[in-house]
């Protein structure tokens, strides 16, 4: 059993900022990917970052130089700043965690439930 919990969420203006963050626990063994998602309205998921456990990122252009996907392993959390924020931005958004079992050694994906960020003037 594991769970993942995101926080961080909320609205600012265009041009703010926002940090994320999204803890895993339970029966963790190790995870090797992390990301974020997002969903907007009317939009289908995308990838926003992820990020391997030796620290390799990898974003979509649309927010590439604006967001910071970053981890720490000892306290298996991801985290997501973002910068320079726009209206397109807003999103639920989701992290992602590959996380091998300590039952039985098998990769699973989990998922938090979401966090929620409006950007609007």
């Amino acid at each position: 059993q594991v769970q993942l919990v995101e926080s961080g969420g909320g609205s600012v203006q265009p041009g703010g900022s926002l940090g994320l963050s999204c803890a895993a626990s339970g029966s963790i063994f190790r995870i090797d990917f992390m990301g974020w998602y997002r969903q907007a309205p009317g939009k289908q998921r995308e990838l926003v970052a992820r990020i391997t456990r030796s620290g390799t990122t990898t974003y979509a252009d649309s927010v590439k130089g604006r967001f910071t996907i970053s981890r720490d392993n000892a306290k298996n959390t991801v985290y997501l700043q973002m910068n320079s924020l726009k209206p397109e931005d807003t999103a639920v958004y989701n992290c992602n965690a590959d996380v091998m079992s300590r039952t039985d050694g098998s990769y699973r994906d989990y998922w938090g439930q979401g966090t929620q960020v409006t950007v609007s003037s």
